[in-house]
């Protein structure tokens, strides 16, 4: 089923005490029929210290609705006490950079896509094309 689809398990808890809720709706200056929503989420909805767990929440498949022709996150406002729950990474940047042998610019940590459905040469030459554009 889709994410969205109605199941028979949906009856089994209180769903709305963990929906996303849209508090304002701004049309954008000069543009028209374009708008900043403004949501909000429980905390309770996101995993303690997982960025992965709080982006995918957050923009998961939204960006794919093909309803929308254009979407942008503009801001991310994270609750201190949430902020919190993230132990960082376990043996700091400058361990990180010595290992790779990188300093002075940013650090990218990321799935080159597709992650699934190449061929061991094929994701190695997506890879490569990948790094050979720059990324550390």
């Amino acid at each position: 089923t889709g994410t969205w689809t109605t199941v028979w398990t949906d009856g089994l808890t209180t769903l709305d005490r963990y929906k996303g809720r849209c508090y304002d709706i701004e049309p954008v200056p000069g543009e028209d029929n374009q708008y900043i929503a403004y949501v909000a989420y429980p905390i309770d909805l996101f995993e303690e210290g997982s960025v992965t767990n709080l982006f995918t929440s957050i923009v998961g498949n939204v960006f794919g609705f093909k309803a929308l022709r254009a979407l942008r996150l503009e801001d991310l406002r994270i609750p201190p006490a949430y902020v919190k729950t993230f132990q960082g990474p376990p043996h700091g940047i400058q361990v990180e950079r010595d290992k790779l042998n990188k300093y002075g610019r940013g650090l990218l940590g990321c799935t080159i896509k597709p992650k699934l459905g190449l061929s061991a040469k094929n994701y190695g030459r997506a890879v490569y094309e990948c790094l050979r554009g720059g990324l550390d």
